[in-house]
């Protein structure tokens, strides 16, 4: 595919390298002349200097028929406008890099939707979605956000018998705004289906708002788990999204930052976390907050160093486990051997969300559901003539391991039911087990052909 990367920074760099491994066509614009260069001379990549939210620099660089443009400068409008205008010059999909978080926030103002841009992407939030992941074990809650984070997926395990178990899910009158969207068993993943019965043993996957989840997840969790300890060291904008969407019943959760103001910042929007001011870099001060008891510590500070170290410190004052946020590759054999327990490279992560977008057809994003596959998430537009239009989802012919859990109308995120229709201009979040991606995809397609 032709994708064009603007910013030749540490990310963008790395994402151009990535793509040209994966054999696809790649240009890469920078406004310095002597990255462009650099670039030039040590990827296979056409390199292109000028600014990226200029339309003649953009056209130089073909952005008319790219499959993907990804805006990945250092400052969040230029990457917004660049996205924006590329969009509208041919780039069949266009996606951006933002860090501050009112980019992201709804509540203010949809830019997404307004500048026409496929996707903002936050490696911040990316990075620390990763960590959460990393941090929950087996027995516990695991948890994905999709739908511009308004919904989540939220995994427990049915430990025993409950109300909920061996009764048919059509039964069970779950609010509408929740649904079961699978079901691990016997080393199986499933999409749940309205006749299907949750058994003892089960990990159960719960669609919807959090608040709306917690409503009902005792009708399948009868013992509430014991708490585990988190301590995170560092409240830039990782360690921030880290907490938030750690909060809740199951963690008690320590937020360290160094900086005062920052700290205020933090507690002021923070709600079940306890934020200390102290300087991870400093032994007492961990010794002081009782790192040496925490079930978890993770560091995601901005600097690798004082991450590899503050993890290492903590392992020898007793934490059971630990997680380090590792920017640069080379130190990817380093931490294994020094008892860090997991890491993640906010580099790999939006790799991942970047290959996730090379697509044809209407199919926005897609990616495999966790568990290791047997399904995958199909984010997917709605055009008009698609027979998905046709009829109330009770009546479209979905193919078996199928499920529409979730549409986006607008910039309102909702569970769909049986009666609902989607309309041209909706975007639908799609489960498919892996043979029924190409009929699942041909509902949304006005020739009726799966990309």
């Amino acid at each position: 595919m032709r994708v064009v990367v603007l910013g030749a920074g540490t990310v963008g760099a790395s994402v151009a390298e990535m793509l040209c491994q994966h054999g696809h066509s790649v240009t890469v614009v920078d406004h310095n002349p002597g990255v462009a260069r650099r670039v030039n001379d040590e990827l296979d990549v056409r390199a292109v200097s000028g600014s990226a939210a200029q339309s003649s620099v953009l056209f130089q660089a073909g952005v008319m028929d790219s499959d993907l443009c990804l805006a990945l400068t250092g400052s969040d409008e230029g990457n917004m406008i660049a996205a924006s205008i590329a969009k509208a010059m041919g780039a069949r999909r266009a996606v951006a890099r933002v860090y501050a978080p009112v980019f992201r926030d709804l509540s203010t103002f949809d830019y997404q939707r307004h500048l026409k841009i496929d996707r903002l992407l936050s490696l911040e939030h990316l990075s620390a979605m990763e960590l959460a992941r990393k941090i929950r074990e087996p027995g516990s809650l695991a948890i994905e956000s999709f739908a511009h984070g308004n919904l989540e997926m939220q995994e427990l395990a049915v430990a025993k018998a409950t109300a909920a178990v061996g009764v048919p899910l059509r039964e069970l009158k779950l609010p509408k705004a929740v649904r079961v969207g699978s079901i691990l068993r016997g080393g199986k993943l499933m999409i749940a289906d309205a006749g299907e019965k949750v058994m003892v043993g089960d990990r159960v996957t719960l669609i919807g708002a959090r608040e709306d989840i917690d409503d009902v997840k005792s009708r399948f969790d009868v013992e509430t788990p014991q708490k585990r300890g988190i301590v995170i060291a560092g409240g830039g904008e990782t360690g921030y999204h880290l907490a938030r969407v750690l909060e809740g019943p199951r963690f008690a959760i320590v937020l360290i930052e160094a900086d005062r103001g920052r700290c205020d910042f933090l507690a002021s929007h923070l709600k079940q976390t306890t934020v200390v001011h102290c300087d991870v870099q400093r032994r007492a001060d961990l010794e002081e907050e009782r790192v040496g008891s925490a079930d978890v510590f993770v560091a995601c500070t901005g600097d690798d160093e004082n991450n590899i170290m503050a993890c290492v410190e903590a392992r020898e004052l007793g934490a059971k486990k630990t997680a380090a946020l590792v920017g640069r590759p080379d130190y990817a054999n380093v931490v294994g051997k020094l008892g860090i327990d997991e890491t993640v490279s906010p580099r790999e992560v939006v790799a991942r969300q970047v290959l996730g977008f090379l697509n044809t057809g209407p199919v926005i994003f897609r990616n495999a559901l966790l568990w290791g596959g047997g399904i995958e998430i199909l984010e997917v537009e709605v055009v008009a003539g698609a027979p998905v239009t046709e009829h109330v989802l009770a009546n479209v012919d979905l193919p078996p391991q199928c499920l529409v859990a979730a549409v986006i109308h607008e910039s309102y995120v909702r569970v769909p039911g049986a009666d609902d229709r989607l309309k041209p201009g909706d975007t639908a979040i799609v489960f498919a087990g892996d043979e029924s991606v190409d009929g699942a995809l041909a509902l949304f397609q006005t020739n009726g052909r799966a990309s």
